[in-house]
């Protein structure tokens, strides 16, 4: 499932401990680069596992029929009922339950990103995999740096996820090729600023909470979250349009 929630309470927080500070603000984004790089790693590895063995895929995908599991289809929808649980419930969970909920979603993704591997070649989604972290790398590192407000792109690029859902739906039915090539284009350019826009909005919220505090905890978990999604979306995208087809 390419597209997902990408939404999470922001609440302030006020502490005399290391507020506005640069060394508490790389402590923050380093919390949250970890969660997502370890997410990341789960992610990946289970999509392997099950995209290369048969018996594991045989769960998913009934090689009779051709069709889902009903454990296939659940696995097809139940990233987005994780992300909205952890969305929804994010003052209401404390952070090791939050993380815990982050860990078996991310399984989740693996499994239902696993059918990757039948559909486009090995070499091809390695190489794209290196793409989208460079690509990811450089927006990350401006989004960091950059003095320019991103603030006001935010809504913007929001209202075109929404607009690609939207698009991915109705091509759905239509099947045009064209559109296919279209809707994956835009995908990698609302992804890639949406990188450096969540990068920059990241490293605002670490100027203002206190490091080591559960409630920071939970903001660098929900921040890994939306990293997170920015570069499966991505991947998933420039694999769309990069991707050797079996």
């Amino acid at each position: 499932m390419e597209l997902q929630n990408r939404n999470y309470n922001q609440n302030e927080h006020t502490s005399t401990v290391e507020i506005g500070s640069e060394a508490g603000i790389k402590a923050f984004l380093s919390n949250v680069f970890t969660y997502m790089a370890g997410a990341l790693s789960i992610t990946g590895v289970i999509a392997y596992l099950f995209g290369t063995n048969d018996s594991l895929l045989s769960y998913l995908v009934n090689y009779e029929t051709g069709s889902m599991t009903i454990l296939g289809w659940a696995v097809m929808f139940a990233p987005l009922a994780f992300v909205l649980v952890m969305s929804l419930s994010f003052n209401k969970l404390s952070s090791f339950t939050l993380l815990g909920l982050f860990i078996a979603y991310s399984a989740v993704m693996g499994m239902s990103m696993s059918f990757i591997f039948l559909i486009y070649t090995g070499g091809s989604i390695a190489s794209t995999f290196g793409i989208t972290a460079a690509t990811f790398g450089v927006m990350a590192i401006l989004g960091y740096t950059t003095k320019q407000d991103l603030t006001k792109f935010g809504a913007i690029l929001m209202m075109a996820v929404i607009g690609i859902i939207i698009a991915m739906v109705v091509n759905f039915f239509i099947g045009s090729s064209m559109m296919d090539l279209i809707i994956s284009c835009l995908g990698v350019l609302i992804f890639t600023g949406l990188t450096a826009y969540d990068v920059q909005k990241l490293k605002r919220i670490g100027s203002g909470v206190e490091f080591g505090a559960e409630s920071t905890n939970k903001l660098a978990i929900m921040g890994a979250l939306n990293l997170y999604l920015d570069f499966v979306n991505l991947f998933m995208f420039l694999l769309r349009l990069f991707g050797d087809r079996k």
